[in-house]
């Protein structure tokens, strides 16, 4: 899903023809990912599967933009996906109250970038679905962090 939402902004921001230094690092992590599944799917003996995937892929990638439309609803959708999982984290630490193995540090870049990214989006394309996608995140990047320091355990010192 994460992939997929990295593959919509790539393509819309390609779609709109906004500069390349707004959405450059998505390549990059677009490669990252996909080279980590291709291994993935080699070391568990399912790469006849990465040629399916690949296709999707490729068929996925012409689609989005065979309608405006379609590249904006996916845009909308991959925002809320995104919301879903950090309101899932977020669930999670609030039901446990025990932040465990979770990276305030982690979470706290996360905020540090989604407001970078604000900021850069107002000073280049000034769009509106980005500047939604990128304030919802810092929210609750925000949200998240905090709760993490609330929650996290201190080591006493005798």
């Amino acid at each position: 899903i994460s992939l997929f939402s990295l593959l919509v902004f790539l393509r819309y921001q390609i779609y709109y023809g906004y500069p390349l230094e707004t959405y450059l690092e998505y390549p990059i992590v677009i490669a990252q990912d996909v080279i980590l599944l291709c291994c993935i799917m080699h070391f568990s003996g399912k790469a006849r599967r990465a040629f399916f995937y690949a296709v999707a892929f490729w068929g996925g990638w012409y689609m989005l933009t065979l309608q405006k439309w379609i590249i904006d609803l996916a845009m909308n959708l991959c925002t809320f996906v995104s919301a879903a999982s950090k309101l899932v984290q977020l669930q999670h630490l609030l039901d446990t109250k025990d932040s465990g193995q979770v990276s305030a540090l982690t979470w706290g870049m996360s905020v540090y970038a989604s407001a970078t990214r604000i900021i850069t989006t107002v000073m280049t394309t000034n769009d509106l679905a980005v500047l939604i996608r990128f304030i919802v995140m810092l929210i609750l990047n925000i949200w998240v962090t905090a709760t993490i320091l609330h929650y996290r355990k201190t080591k006493k010192t005798d």
